[in-house]
């Protein structure tokens, strides 16, 4: 079966986080050029980038196991955007919260919906 990444729409949405964070990550200290937000961000491309990779890759069980990775990624950025903030370098995200919530649903049920195929 092919399967082409873009037409998923986890990994639609998986770029405009990207987007979100780089756009949060702009306003950080710049001492924190090189650290947190850098962090953020590679956190951040790595969610679409797993996505993609293992949509390419031949098999259902490589692509449970690179969204399995994304999602953890994923979890990255949830967790370095709550030190942000509590280190005061953003406020309230909610666009970027969304989509991370919305992203969790989407790869989940990605993940759900490939398992029962391998099952099958």
């Amino acid at each position: 079966m092919q399967r082409s990444h873009r037409d998923l729409v986890a990994w639609q949405v998986a770029i405009d986080l990207v987007e979100g964070v780089y756009r949060l990550t702009e306003g950080f200290p710049s001492e924190e050029r090189f650290g947190l937000a850098t962090q953020l961000r590679r956190a951040a491309v790595s969610v679409p980038s797993n996505i993609a990779e293992g949509a390419g890759r031949i098999g259902e069980k490589e692509f449970v196991r690179f969204l399995g990775i994304a999602r953890g990624s994923l979890s990255e950025v949830e967790t370095q955007l709550h030190i942000a903030r509590r280190l005061g370098y953003i406020n309230a995200s909610n666009d970027v919260d969304a989509l991370i919530s919305r992203l969790f649903g989407l790869i989940g049920g990605l993940i759900n919906h490939t398992n029962r195929k391998i099952e099958a």
